[in-house]
């Protein structure tokens, strides 16, 4: 029987990158895996197929994440489909880089109501239903803790405001059994931010490990954090990023 058999994982932002290699990896394991995406319609499609010729069970759900009753009504449709969520996985974000002075109250709504408003929202729908022994997991970044260089203040912003999220919802959460963990990536090599790029020679550079990682590493953590080996650990901050931050 593997892992995570008869769980039900629900990935935000699973079409492409670091989302649909978690997508992958949590359904290799057994899970039925719910993702969303916002317009990759192409791509969605691509990861579920994938999934269903391995063998595993993967449905794609348009909903965006900048938008709250498409996140709550998705997620309650889950449920009613489902009868429950085992497993959140909150990954879908987006960075908009700009000199401070030149962004917008705009910027910061968009960077706000997805990077972490999405985040609650969807935490908020499915603690409703979460039976004991539920994971919420948080994909954050790296920089919540540094910043590397200018254009990141509302994305770093926006990043840290997670780390308090995710220890006080552990305490909140764990007398139900419920963990709550933030998985914060340094460089991964996706079409975002791919390994051959000129701020890829500069990170490198500053990396302990002077590669870049893949979407891969980070499904092997969620992975972990979702199966039993991680029923212990909640309220915590995993940075996987090659040593960039120490």
């Amino acid at each position: 029987m593997k892992k995570l058999e008869n769980k039900v994982a629900l990935v935000t932002g699973g079409s492409r990158g670091i989302g649909a290699a978690i997508s992958k990896q949590l359904a290799a394991e057994g899970a039925t895996v719910l993702f969303t995406y916002s317009n990759a319609t192409e791509k969605a499609n691509a990861v579920v197929a994938q999934i269903q010729e391995e063998g595993g069970k993967a449905f794609a759900i348009r909903a965006d994440s900048s938008d709250s009753v498409q996140i709550t009504d998705m997620i309650n449709a889950a449920v009613t489909q489902y009868g429950h969520i085992d497993i959140l996985v909150s990954n879908a974000g987006i960075y908009i880089g700009k000199a401070f002075e030149d962004h917008t109250l705009d910027d910061y709504e968009r960077i706000m109501s997805i990077n972490v408003r999405a985040v609650y929202l969807a935490a908020h729908a499915v603690a409703k239903q979460m039976p004991a022994g539920g994971r919420i997991i948080t994909i954050g970044s790296n920089m919540a803790d540094s910043s590397l260089g200018p254009q990141t203040t509302l994305y770093s912003m926006s990043k840290s405001a997670l780390q308090g999220f995710t220890r006080g919802l552990a305490r909140d959460l764990g007398p139900g059994g419920i963990t709550v963990n933030l998985v914060q990536p340094g460089p991964i090599d996706t079409d975002m931010n791919p390994s051959n790029s000129d701020l890829a020679v500069y990170l490198k550079s500053r990396m302990a490990i002077p590669q870049y990682g893949t979407g891969e590493d980070i499904a092997g953590l969620v992975s972990f954090l979702a199966g039993d080996e991680g029923k212990y650990i909640t309220g915590s901050v995993l940075t996987i990023d090659g040593g960039l931050n120490a």
